[in-house]
């Protein structure tokens, strides 16, 4: 006689393996960094840690030049270079978070300027992912579309579609996608737009004409509550236009001026956004997308050309002179100041109580920043390359109990205790 299966066991077996495969796919998207500054486009991440005491975990070699941040997807490292006489070779590549073996590079070639100042590079904007597709642009405003795997989706040079879009020192601004819309800033002192983009097509959902100023600022996403609809927040010197990611409406401005170069960052949970304006200013929005109350303003906030990191209920800037300062994030009320090794031009990251800051000649310094005083942690000082008097310009990005930093020449795996 033929032997017969219950039914139940197979079915409790069914769902056991259904629910740790949604388990794994959770965790493995808990511990994404997919777009410039992270998830929440303010430096900060509650899913990871970072290492009072790095140590380099492995490392891997990059082709050509490039400034651009990593980001992490799904326990994949994404980054773009550019090589070639005039950087005229653009690439993405591929790493495994794990062991730093290269997975795949996809090359193309520029269709616009490729001039860029000596210290930046082509490859400066950082790529962002929807966890599906990364998305990809350089100064030259290349843009293209793969998925995960490399495999090419859509590819667009936005040079032919306005020719005057770029600036001599070359553009930085890193997109950013929500709601299946690719949102890129090229702003400049003669053509100057935000563009949103269908993430399926690459064709045009809106186009804005924004103020004719060179502007490097990235665009930030920003949610007043975890179940609000995502508002994308657009900064250029004239201050701060709120958008509807798929359409492009206007929702709400502040106009009080803005850098141009640091750009903003979210505070979620506390309904707050922070501003490079006069120093730095919180806003609170209106529910009803009325002009956003400004709750304070501190002028020795002034985050010059780092952006600032929301890290819990605190705020935290450094200025040029490498002065770390930290500020009560409802009241904009100094707390401690704590000076570190600059210059830097990489943005802060954190997660907990534990700040990382990368200098441009890399010093990786870590600061735990709960207490009534600043404290430094540990350092890290990465080899570069002295011949080619090789910088870190690009900050890093957070994915559980890693952190990955970016040369010109190498990408860099941190763990440690």
């Amino acid at each position: 006689m033929p032997h017969t299966y219950s039914a139940r066991p197979l079915l409790g077996l069914l769902c056991l393996s259904a629910l740790c495969l949604a388990a794994a796919t959770s965790l493995a998207q808990s511990a994404n960094w997919p777009q410039f500054r992270g998830p929440l486009s303010n430096g900060s991440t509650p899913t990871a840690s970072i290492p009072s005491a790095p140590a380099i975990v492995w490392s891997a070699p990059l082709p050509g030049r490039g400034i651009s941040s990593p980001i992490v997807v799904d326990g994949k490292i994404l980054l773009t270079a550019s090589s070639g006489p005039t950087q005229e070779k653009l690439h993405v590549l591929c790493f495994d978070a794990a062991s730093g073996s290269l997975l795949w590079q996809r090359e193309l070639r520029a269709t616009g300027r490729t001039m860029a100042h000596e210290k930046t590079a082509v490859a400066a904007p950082a790529p962002c992912s929807d966890g599906k597709r990364v998305f990809a642009l350089w100064s030259c405003n290349d843009l293209v579309a793969l998925d995960l795997d490399g495999n090419l989706l859509w590819t667009r040079g936005l040079t032919s579609d306005y020719p005057n879009v770029s600036n001599s020192l070359g553009m930085a601004s890193s997109p950013l996608v929500v709601d299946n819309t690719l949102v890129a800033v090229v702003e400049n002192d003669s053509e100057s737009y935000s563009l949103g983009i269908d993430a399926d097509t690459g064709l045009n959902l809106w186009k804005l004409e924004r103020p004719k100023n060179a502007n490097w600022t990235s665009p930030v996403l920003w949610k007043p509550t975890a179940d609000a609809n995502p508002v994308v927040l657009l900064q250029s010197s004239k201050g701060l236009l709120a958008v509807a990611p798929r359409t492009g409406s206007a929702l709400w401005s502040y106009d009080g001026g803005a850098s141009t170069v640091s750009s903003s960052a979210s505070a979620e949970g506390h309904g707050l956004v922070l501003v490079p304006s006069n120093g730095l200013t919180a806003l609170r929005p209106a529910p009803n997308n009325a002009p956003p109350e400004q709750l304070w303003n501190a002028r020795a906030l002034n985050p010059a050309t780092v952006s600032p990191l929301v890290l819990g209920s605190r705020v935290l800037s450094t200025n040029n002179a490498g002065v770390l300062s930290c500020a009560n994030l409802s009241t904009g009320e100094a707390q401690w100041k704590l000076r570190l090794t600059g210059p830097f031009s990489s943005s802060p990251v954190g997660a907990g109580s534990t700040l990382l800051i990368v200098s441009e000649k890399g010093l990786v310094q870590t600061a735990d920043v709960s207490g009534s005083e600043g404290r430094l942690l540990g350092t890290l000082q990465l080899p570069l390359r002295a011949e080619t008097k090789e910088l870190v310009l690009g900050t890093p990005a957070l994915s559980g109990q890693r952190v990955f930093v970016r040369t010109e020449s190498t990408l860099w795996c941190l763990g440690g205790s």
